[in-house]
């Protein structure tokens, strides 16, 4: 018997906010899997160790959760003003795809870093010491994101002070600017509410008819009040994904949400795109123990905020799904704006499974529709590992 022997592709592994992903540079893949297509994503699989029956990705660099089963691959960028081409695939555990259709705003923090440490970055815009503005042009959803690194000796300061909920050690914070998030969008459904309406009766079989607000900024979501399906808002992630009824019902709003949003033609197609649109469900602030232990009280935040991402409820919060949920919030009338009290805002601390986070946004109504020039919230960012991944050469 052929034993075909294993290559070796050059990579990072990477944490960006509360997400772990495997990082390439589009020139050190083989050259099949430089352009999309049925390699690309075979390869990807391989890396991540999907698909897997067990769950359990021990046979590649996934970890086995939504947050954990990611990769990107980074180029010197195409576009004008820009520094760097930013490609994000989902990776599914149990199934044989990727899914393209959105970002991964966690990972966008370390993107940068990536890009400057990867010679993608031209050097005369990164600093001896001091802030490098780095222009990433996020090619699955069309949108431009700005990242401020931290540059300290010429090379990227990964470490610091900044703490962020739902990462457990401190580290330098770069801040992300995501410009004009609501953006149309190829596949996205159009405007920043796909349907004209801040709130919506959606009719979902099993379930009846729920106040859901459907937007797209930072990545299509549909919110709902927790209340309205039996919940508080302080949940942990065991209260909902140890329930397969709660998270079967989670996708048939999920499906029929995408379905009105013009995200999909036939609600067959949800099974396809997992990575979007998100769900959340949103409350008024209360008290509650995060899963680390930490006490979370009522009078710091300014709502609840609770997302599932890739069928199971989110251990914090997407960075991407932090841009919706800052964007509902400065718009009067969202159900996310009226959980955190109403009004007109422009950041908002909401309270998630692991802690707290702020996100801005900057909202104005213009010809008696609502645009938002920009999201801003803070990361970080560290590398975990460099060198290369290892798969079966005929894999891809």
């Amino acid at each position: 018997m052929t034993h075909v022997p294993q290559i070796k592709i050059p990579a990072t592994y990477m944490r960006g906010g509360t997400s772990k992903g495997v990082f390439f540079r589009l020139q050190d893949l083989p050259a099949s899997a430089q352009v999309p297509g049925a390699a690309r994503d075979a390869l990807l699989l391989r890396v991540i160790g999907s698909p897997d029956p067990y769950g359990k990705q021990i046979d590649g660099m996934g970890g086995a959760t939504s947050s954990t089963s990611k990769t990107v691959i980074l180029a010197k960028s195409s576009k004008p003003e820009h520094d760097v081409d930013y490609l994000f695939g989902q990776v599914s555990i149990d199934k044989p795809f990727v899914d393209w259709s959105g970002n991964c705003g966690n990972l966008s923090a370390a993107v940068g870093s990536f890009a400057i440490a990867s010679g993608l970055v031209d050097p005369a815009r990164v600093p001896e010491n001091g802030v490098a503005t780095v222009r990433i042009w996020q090619a699955n959803i069309g949108k431009t994101i700005i990242a401020h690194v931290p540059v300290t000796h010429g090379e990227v300061q990964e470490t610091g002070d900044f703490e962020l909920d739902g990462v457990t050690f401190p580290a330098a914070e770069v801040k992300l600017e995501f410009l004009d998030p609501a953006a149309e969008e190829e596949g996205g459904g159009g405007a920043m509410f796909p349907t004209g309406n801040l709130v919506d009766d959606l009719d979902v079989p099993g379930i009846g008819v729920l106040k859901v607000t459907m937007i797209n900024a930072g990545i299509p979501t549909i919110f709902v009040d927790a209340q309205a399906i039996g919940y508080t808002g302080t949940e942990l992630q065991d209260a909902i994904n140890g329930d397969p009824a709660a998270l079967a019902r989670f996708e048939t709003i999920r499906a029929h949400g995408a379905l009105r949003m013009g995200l999909i033609s036939h609600l067959d197609e949800a099974a396809k795109r997992q990575h979007t649109p998100k769900v959340a469900f949103v409350a008024k602030p209360a008290s509650y123990v995060s899963s680390s232990g930490k006490q979370v009280a009522a009078g710091e935040i300014d709502l609840l905020v609770r997302a599932m991402s890739m069928g199971k409820l989110h251990h914090a919060m997407m960075g991407t799904a932090a841009v919706a949920i800052g964007t509902a919030a400065a718009i009067p009338g969202t159900l996310v704006n009226l959980a955190a009290g109403g009004g007109e805002k422009t950041s908002v601390r909401f309270g998630h499974p692991s802690g707290t986070l702020m996100v801005g946004a900057e909202a104005a109504l213009v010809d008696g529709a609502w645009s938002v020039t920009k999201a801003i919230m803070s990361r970080s960012a560290r590398v975990l590992m460099e060198g290369a991944v290892r798969i079966p050469g005929d894999a891809f």
